[in-house]
This record gives structure tokens, sequence and C-alpha cells, in this order.
């Protein structure tokens, strides 16, 4: 049962539905029969075969005659959806080498066209049902399986009569036409385009070298240009034939429906679906080995080193083992938390060495089962500089010591504490999990053959296997995580002289001494034992703010807040604090320290706490400190709970009042900032990444990357000097909504923020700084590294800002909506020149200037000038023709059924009323909210175009390969000209 009451009563009055969706027919007209295969009683259910984890019993499962299996459970959250999951145990590692690309291929031609969807209807149709393309409709395709994903919003049991129906269609029965098969292969292509050139070479370069002998060397889900030009339908529909079968699927269902009617369902319409021919066996996926005369101690097999002038040096050796099926068993899940423990304790030493100012910028352990192909224990690190064999000298030497010596039991009891803390809140937050989160767990499990388990039974194992937590165990497992068939590696450089594949080999050999310096002592720090922040101080009012439960209580400080007590989600409580002026706060000159202070402001610590101390402080705690420049504000966001609420108050309040100026977090966010600043260039993306704020906002210093100069030039004596005077001025906003008592979070206030002294007034020059959106009659044109055939195009209209004008801007977001479909459809699915084209709109609250409506795309870079005439031809006819009734409701339906269930969470509300503690209009305006996103016209997002896509030459930008020209005329036309 879901655990909404409260929260769901009030917002009624605030969400009316407005207009109820409209009903879908079903199938039939009857209701679904009653299930068949379900496993009930004394059965075993297939997924718990082989195992003694006890059942999570909120999931009903069945077997069909056919082979096909289900899983399905009621859950209520979000109130009224379905998520629906189609998993085909097939990826790209089933396919023949002249078939690579074929399990991604048939994921995008299933949407094409099928059984009951006409040729390119499929978008369209779930869009009518309240269906978000991308979020609520999509797919993947990994190495080992496609995944189909639908999550139904308003889940009427018409609405999902219709949905199984088209499912069922789309998985047994797609077209896989020639016509199919000539629209999606651009589209395909356009994919594996748009991934960034030398990131992809190098994941596909390691790939080979780590699973060297194995099918999932050489087989990317995206396949080869060569395989997908190849592909024939006959081709596609013999894969799809051997695969798509009943036996090969799971289907999960979690949602607002009876689990027995879902089950019902699932038989109805996937119970006919037969295979075709005998079954096909899955492929031998093979075995790391290492090769002929490897030192058994320490077999380091093969080596790459792969230069890439634009990257930053990244080194990962694997310590390989062979894959197996395990009978998921209790003792099986000790194991594995042994082995996490064991990791953490690992990790954790490596970050305290690189805090510390070592030979790399971060490093880190990970075990992972990947594909079903290995069992592998990856070191990864990023060497600070050309000598990366000291770097990994260094991290074999904290690795050496953990595999010489045990860990303490005062480490140990560091990460149990870590451990249960986050088992225990996923017990209290079980009522809020979303069906999609738990429909995917359930995809996940069966994907590497293993069971689900219930949060309380995980707990439970963790808690009753407490005294295995010993310093031997411990040792046991870290060494069982480093010891294997094969190591393998490979190095990443931007210069070819750094090291060869036999320098790398044989530093992977030589002996290493270990390092127990950088054992993280495990000294315990109380709250208790810290200084106050002030004087506390009574509120000076408190009241209801006329919304919800929610009050607002004030501060003789100034410092005012908005509470929200309700028990929509049990166990979680979401604290902001919002003070300053944001990005208006940094004069032209101080713009680098403005980003390294993201990096770099919550790590150099507060008061007596460095970033160790605060890691300390928190053990054992549901704790955050996540800190981030908005438009006009500054703000400090953490998840917690009731328990840590005080203290995770007191932590966002200390920063202000007794900010600590530690001088190496700031060094380390230098060199992270000059090793990433030259990848930008590896791809039109990056490049967007880097530069498109700039540009955008006329070159506004304040938005730029900063530079290897710029980085150089900063000192942490100057980051003090820019940040310590902001952490001052403004009063503060703080927001509190979640599951705490109110009166202990009144008396929490009053001694944190309430206990602030006097607060500076922010300078006039500050308030007065505004944001320039740019505009160009031609194009700018900036330049990447990466291959000849990406391009990337971005335009951007100037809208407005500010709280006085949020129903237009929401009126604004369905135009957006409007016109991303119809990009969509021209730049996608009619030409396939773009994978993913976007259309957003920015409308920033806090600050009156800034918003634009913008398009952004990659695309090849004779396709450049096609984006630009597809996207003014799409503002000229949105403001010469009004959108017909059917494009609007394709567009509100999916943002009334988004607005409706996101209103369920706490986090929703709370990000709505940023601000309203000061400024009463923001909830005047909130209840309009809603309506303003669904209900509008055609005359009126007519009149909307015309206000916002006319009148101002736009910004245009081009990101095209170095050395090439911007072609000015659509392919096809007259010659390109260059510039």
């Amino acid at each position: 049962m879901t655990l909404l009451p409260r929260a769901v009563r009030h917002l009624a009055p605030l969400l009316p539905l407005v207009l109820l969706a409209s009903p879908v027919p079903a199938q039939d007209g009857s209701a679904p029969p009653a299930p068949k295969s379900l496993q009930t009683g004394e059965q075993t259910p297939w997924i718990y075969r082989g195992s003694d984890v006890p059942r999570d019993k909120e999931w009903q499962f069945g077997e069909m005659p056919n082979g096909l299996r289900y899983a399905v459970r009621h859950n209520g959250v979000p109130p009224g959806q379905v998520s629906i999951r189609v998993r085909i145990d097939a990826g790209s590692i089933h396919e023949t080498d002249s078939e690579q690309g074929f399990a991604h291929l048939i994921e995008h031609m299933t949407f094409r066209e099928s059984k009951y969807l006409a040729d390119g209807a499929a978008i369209a149709t779930f869009q009518r049902l309240g269906a978000t393309f991308g979020s609520d409709t999509n797919a993947e395709t990994t190495p080992t399986q496609t995944v189909y994903k639908l999550d139904v919003p308003d889940a009427t049991p018409a609405k999902l009569e219709e949905v199984f129906k088209l499912l069922s269609g789309m998985i047994e029965a797609p077209a896989l036409s020639a016509k199919g098969l000539s629209e999606d292969r651009p589209i395909v292509l356009a994919e594996m385009r748009e991934r960034a050139a030398a990131a992809q070479r190098v994941a596909e370069e390691s790939r080979k070298t780590i699973f060297a002998g194995q099918r999932l060397a050489n087989r990317l889900p995206i396949g080869t240009e060569a395989t997908l030009n190849a592909a024939t339908p006959a081709a596609v529909k013999a894969f799809h034939k051997r695969w798509y079968r009943p036996e090969n699927a799971v289907v999960v269902v979690a949602g607002d429906s009876d689990a027995r009617t879902l089950a019902g369902l699932v038989e109805k319409y996937f119970g006919g679906w037969k295979g075709v021919g005998p079954h096909t066996p899955a492929p031998d996926f093979g075995d790391p080995k290492a090769p002929a005369g490897a030192d058994p101690a320490n077999p380091v097999g093969e080596t790459q080193v792969l230069v890439e002038p634009d990257l930053p040096r990244s080194l990962t050796y694997a310590v390989m083992r062979p894959w197996r099926p395990v009978n998921d068993t209790i003792k099986y899940n000790e194991g594995l938390l042994l082995d996490s423990l064991a990791q953490s304790i690992i990790n954790r030493r490596l970050e305290s060495r690189a805090r510390a100012g070592g030979s790399y910028l971060y490093a880190q352990v990970n075990q992972e089962d990947v594909s079903r192909t290995a069992d592998a224990t990856f070191v990864t690190f990023a060497p600070l500089t050309e000598d990366w064999s000291a770097a990994l000298s260094d991290v074999r030497a904290v690795i050496a010591d953990a595999l010489a010596n045990p860990p303490t039991q005062e480490e140990i009891d560091r990460e149990m504490a870590e451990f249960d803390v986050a088992f225990a809140s996923s017990v209290e937050q079980r009522a809020v999990l979303a069906g999609s989160k738990l429909a995917d767990d359930v995809v996940q499990a069966v994907d590497i053959r293993e069971t689900v388990a219930a949060p309380e039974t995980v707990l439970t194992v963790f808690r009753g296997m407490k005294d295995q937590f010993t310093p031997a165990n411990v040792l046991a497992h870290t060494r069982s995580l480093m010891t294997g068939d094969v190591i393998r590696s490979v190095y990443v450089t931007p210069d070819a002289s750094e090291a060869t594949p036999a320098a790398l080999r044989a530093a992977l050999l030589a002996p290493v001494e270990a390092d127990g310096s950088a054992r993280v002592a495990a000294k315990s720090i109380s709250f208790t034992d810290l200084p106050p922040i002030g004087t506390p101080q009574q509120p000076s009012s408190t009241a209801p703010l006329g919304l919800l439960d929610i009050q607002r209580v004030a501060f003789p400080n100034g410092t005012t807040a908005l509470l929200w007590s309700n028990n929509g989600e049990p166990g979680r409580v979401t604290v902001k604090a919002r003070f300053g002026a944001g990005w208006r706060s940094f004069a032209p000159e101080d713009a680098v320290y403005a980003k390294l202070g993201e990096s770099a402001l919550v790590s150099s610590g507060l008061g007596e706490l460095g970033q160790e101390e605060l890691d300390r402080i928190s053990n054992g705690r549901k704790m955050g400190f996540d800190f981030e420049i908005d438009d006009g504000v500054f703000d400090f966001t953490a998840q917690t709970r009731e328990a840590d609420l005080a203290d995770q108050l007191y932590l966002f309040a200390a920063k202000l009042a007794t900010p600590r100026w530690d001088a190496n977090p700031v060094q380390r966010a230098k060199a992270a900032s000059k090793l990433a600043y030259e990848s930008y260039s590896t791809s039109p993306s990056g490049v967007l990444q880097r530069d498109l704020q700039y540009r955008l906002y006329d070159r506004d210093p304040r938005f730029a990357t900063p530079t290897a100069a710029q980085l150089d030039s900063a000192t942490p004596a100057g980051f003090r000097r820019v940040w310590e005077p902001l952490l001052k001025q403004g009063p503060v906003e703080v927001l509190i909504f979640g599951d705490f008592k109110m009166a202990d979070a009144v008396a929490a206030l009053s001694r944190t923020f309430g206990a602030l002294p006097p607060r500076a007034a922010i300078p006039a020059a500050t308030l007065a700084r505004s944001v320039t959106v740019a505009s160009s009659a031609q194009p700018e044109v900036l330049f990447h590294r990466g291959d000849s055939n990406q391009a990337a195009a971005v335009i951007a209209w100037p809208t407005g800002g500010g709280v006085a004008s949020l129903p237009e801007s929401r009126q604004l977001q369905i135009l957006t909506e409007l016109f991303n479909n119809r990009l969509l459809e021209e730049m996608r699915e009619r030409t396939g020149a773009s994978y993913s084209p976007q259309v957003s709109s920015d409308w920033p609250v806090d600050i009156a200037t800034g918003g634009t409506v913008s398009a952004a795309a990659t695309v090849r870079p004779q396709d450049v000038p096609a984006f630009f005439a597809a996207t003014d031809q799409i503002a000229r006819d949105l403001v010469a023709n009004p959108p017909t009734a059917d494009e609007l409701a394709r567009v509100t339906e999916p943002l009334k059924q988004s607005i409706s269930r996101a209103s369920t969470g706490n986090t929703f509300w709370l990000w709505q009323l940023e601000g309203a503690s000061t400024d009463p209009q923001r909830v005047r305006l909130l209840r309009s909210l809603l309506n303003d996103y669904t209900q509008t016209t055609p005359q009126a997002m007519q009149a909307l175009a015309a206000k916002y896509l006319t009148g101002r030459q736009p910004f245009r930008l081009a990101v095209i390969p170095q050395g090439q020209t911007l072609a000015t005329q659509v392919e096809g036309q007259s010659a390109s000209v260059s510039r």
C-alpha cells in the first residue's frame, strides 16, 4: 500500500484534472481473463529456482505454456501509472559477424511499423495516450538483452487493453519491411555518428583489449557502418525469427492496477505467441584466459596504449575471472556484501591519498559482472602528469597494503555504518519506490540471472551477518577480488612518447611495496563537540503559507523558511538553502573562481571540519551537501531523514557562518578542470558544452569555461577572496519538505540558520547585472577535432524571465513541445539527418532576463544548412498557421500526465515554491500551474509564436570539423559557400 493520503488530499484542489483523458477503446471490450499461469501456493516462482532468498511477496510470477515468463505487482507510485517492460534475451553478443548492429536496428524498426501500428504511427499513438516519447516510451539494447519500456499514465482498463495489444503486436509481429529498413537505417547511423569520436574509439579499443578472445571484444550494440549498410529485410527478419521467441522473453509489469488483472493482460496478449522453428541456444560468450607463459601469481596478459591527443590521461587494469551462473542464495549474497565492503575500504584509502595531493586525480576499485562474459575487478585512475608509472605504483601500493594486511575493525565498522543507513533508508522508503524503478530492477535481475529481494530482506541479511565482518574475512575477500585468471590493461594518453604496451606490461609485473600511509583513521566526530552557530533565536513569526499545510517561519536575522511536514514520502526529507545572487555575483575577472566553486566550495570545509572530517561526521548518517550556482541565487541541497535533519541544517548554516578555506580542494579542482579542458574539442557536443553558454550570452565572461592559462593563474587565496564575501551576502531562505516533526525542525532552525549573524546586503551593482542573449545574422562557427562527419547546430530565440510572467512561460513550454515534435519528425523520422534533435525552453525565474527557446542537433557538416532551414521553416509556420487540435493533444496530454505524476512527490512542490517565503505571487501563480501547462488554443500558440519567434534575429551557432568550411546551402541545391 502506498502512503500518499495526506499529500494527495491536499493537492486535489490545486491540480484539477481539467479534462479527463479520452478513453481508448479496448480490443474487444471484454475484461482480461483470469490468469492461468501464476505460480502460487507451494510453487517456486521461476526467478527463485535454486535460491533460498525469501520471496518478495509483492511480486507475482507466472510461466506460460509457450515459455514466456512474467512478473507483475501492484504499485501506486506514481498514482495511475503502469510500467511495462518486455525483455528479449538477445543483444549484440548474440549477433554473427555479419549481423553486428541488428539487435539495436530491430529495436528501432519495432517502433516503425507493426501488427497494430501503421508506418510511423507509434510516437503519435503513445503521445495521445499521454506517454512522452523518449522518457515514457523507450527501448535499449545491450550486449545481452533488448528491453522495450513503456510507462502508461492514467492507466484506465481500456487504455491498458489497448497498450498491451499494441505492444504485443510490436514484439511478435513488427513489419521489418524494406521501407522501414530504409527509413530506420539513417537514424541508427545518425545515432552512431553522434557519439563522441575519441571517447568511442577508446571504448572500442579498450573492449578489444580487456575482453580479448571473447565475443564481447568486438560487438558493440550500435554495430558497424558496413554491417548496417549491408543489412537486408531478409537478414533482419532472420535475426528476429531466431531470437524473438516467447521462451526468450520476460514481461514485467508494475503499476496502479490489480496484479491479477495485469497477469491476465500478459497472458491474453502474449499467450498465443509461438516461436518459429527449433530453439537456438545462446552462443558461447567465451572466458578470459591468460596468454601462454603468464605468471600465475601475477598473470599480466594483453596491454594497450591508446593515443588520443584531446583526451585526459586515464589508466585501467582489470583482474579477470570467468563469469558463471550462480545459485542466488543468502550465502552468496553475504559474500557479495563482504566484497562490497572490501572495495569501500580500498576506495576510501585511494581517495584519501588523492585528497592529500598524490600523483593521481582520482582512483577507484570496482568489481563488476560484465555482460555474462567476465567477473572482473577494475582499477581505474587518472594520472595528474605524464609520469603514469609513478601514479600506477602509488595506486598499486595502496592496494598491496590492503592485500597484505587486514583492515582495522574501526575501518570495517565505518563502512558497515554506511551500508546500514543505506539499507535502512531503502526499507523506510519502499512505499514510495516508483513502479518503473521496480520493473527495471526485475529486468536487471533476470539479465544477470539473479533474484529480487525486498528491502527488508537485504537489511535482515546484512544485520544478520555482522559477526562475519571481521578483519580476517574482509582480507580474504579483498584477496579474492584481486585474484584472477588474467590481468589486462589500457592506458589512454595524449602523448605517444609516454608509454608502450611493453612498458605498461612491465610496470604491472614490477613488484610493489605495500603503502599503509593511506589508511584512513576511523576516529568518530560528534556534532555535540562542534561550536554553536551563534545564539539561538526564536522565530519572529510563524504562519500558514496559504497552500497545503506549509508553514512560513521568519527569524529576526532575516532568514525565512518554508516547512511542509507530510507523510507522502516516508523516511525522506528534502532540504534546500538559498542565498546570495548566483551568477550575478561574479565580476568578469573573477569568473574562473565561479567554476572552481562548483567543485571546491563544499570540500574546502567549514569550521573545524575539512573534507576528511566531513566524511567522518556524516558516517552512518543520511546526509548530503550539493552546491549549485543558479541564475540569481546559490543553493545548498540535501536528501536526509528526520533523525539527521538538525545536523544537516547545522552543516549548511556553518558553511555560511564559519567557512574553511583548505587549499587542496581548490588545487584538485584546478587539476581536474585542466585535464578536462582539451577533451571538449573531441566532438561537437564537447565544444557546445564548453562554449555554448558563453556565445549564447553575448560572450559574457561569467559563462566562459576557464582556459588552462586562467586556471594556472587562479590561487587558493584568490578563491577565498572571491567566495568569502559571497557567503555572507543576502537573506537566506530554507525549504524543508518531507517526513519530519514541525516543532523539531523549527527548533533546529532556531539553533542554526536563525542564529546566523546579520547578513550583508547584496551590492546594487551585483543585482543590476543582467544576461543578454546574442543574435547573429549568420551562424557563428566553432571547430572541433573529432570525426570529419560530425557537426552540431544551435538556434535560439530570446524570451524573458522572472516570476510575473510564469503563466506565459508555461504556455511557451507547450509551444516548445510542438516545435520539438515537428523538428523530430523532419530531422529524424523523415530525413534521418539527426538522431536526437531537441527543442527546449529556458525561463529564469530569479532574474528577469536570459530566457530562450532553443533547438539543437548533431548532424553531418553538409546538413547544417538543412537544420537551420528546417527550424526557420517550422518557426515561420507556427507563426503563420495555428497547430491542429490533434497536434495540441499530443503535447498537452503528456504534459498533463507528467505534471500529475511529478506532483505526488515533495521535490516537485519544493522546486515550485522556491522563493515563495518572500514573494507571495509565487504561491498565487502556483494555483494555475496545471491549467497553464495544459489548457490553450491553437490561436494562443500562434500568437505566442509570433511574439517570440519573429521580430528579432535569433542566435545561430555551428560546430564543424577543424579544417572544413561551413556549408551554406541545403545539400542538393546550389554549391556551398566557404566562410
